[in-house]
């Protein structure tokens, strides 16, 4: 799952981004109006963690921006405006939540993931495709009634897949979400393939079916069909 981090605060943006790192997301920042907006037009987000007050802009418009471009990302905003009005119209505008400064990081992360699981899964906490369960909760995997040991990019990649499923996912799409802003480092595309290689392996040493599709010339798919 990968956040994009808008704050202005170095220290309060460090502080969160670290937390976050640990609980094993992607994490990506801006630490103003002019890089959050071009980031939210050249990248998804499944959660983007929003201050109001930027240095050179209003994080309302920013939301209002985002929501033109991709209506699916999950938003929190994060304010030192104890507003009610401000609160009220962050909702109205899309934000999925409204956490005033100061804050506890491990209150933010179970909004993080109360919205995930909102925007994603239905509000469930299992994802379920077939034989395959999911607990992101627990970041754990069963294939029938077997657990498998997955590497962090593993679960990761299944889980994108699954919550994109009978979609072609190109191999930058894959990149881009697993890796984000480091991708760029990367020569090639063969560490995505090496990623499928082995998570495909994985699910079928433990009985499941081969889901994972390749589209020539496009991408991947996870489809039954």
């Amino acid at each position: 799952m990968k956040i994009l981090i808008v704050e202005d605060e170095p220290a309060l943006l460090d502080s969160i981004q670290h937390y976050m790192l640990r609980e094993g997301f992607i994490c990506e920042t801006a630490k103003n109006y002019f890089i959050a907006s071009d980031k939210i037009l050249m990248f998804e987000y499944d959660i983007i963690l929003l201050d109001i007050t930027l240095p050179d802009g209003n994080g309302l418009e920013l939301l209002k921006e985002l929501k033109k471009e991709n209506a699916t990302t999950g938003v929190i905003i994060i304010s030192a405006k104890n507003s009610l009005d401000d609160k009220l119209t962050g909702l109205d505008i899309g934000a999925d939540d409204y956490l005033t400064k100061p804050f506890h990081l491990a209150e933010l992360n179970a909004r993080v993931k109360a919205v995930i699981r909102r925007k994603n899964f239905s509000g469930k906490e299992s994802v379920v495709f077939n034989e395959i369960t999911i607990k992101p909760e627990l970041t754990e995997i069963t294939v029938g009634n077997k657990q498998i040991e997955l590497t962090k990019k593993e679960y990761d990649l299944l889980l994108y897949f699954i919550t994109n499923k009978n979609r072609v996912l190109s191999k930058e799409a894959i990149a881009e979400h697993l890796w984000g802003d480091y991708m760029e480092t990367a020569g090639n595309f063969d560490f995505v393939y090496t990623h499928i290689k082995n998570l495909r392996k994985k699910i079928m040493a433990a009985g499941g079916n081969d889901y994972i599709k390749t589209a020539y010339g496009f991408g991947y798919k996870f489809t039954e069909h």
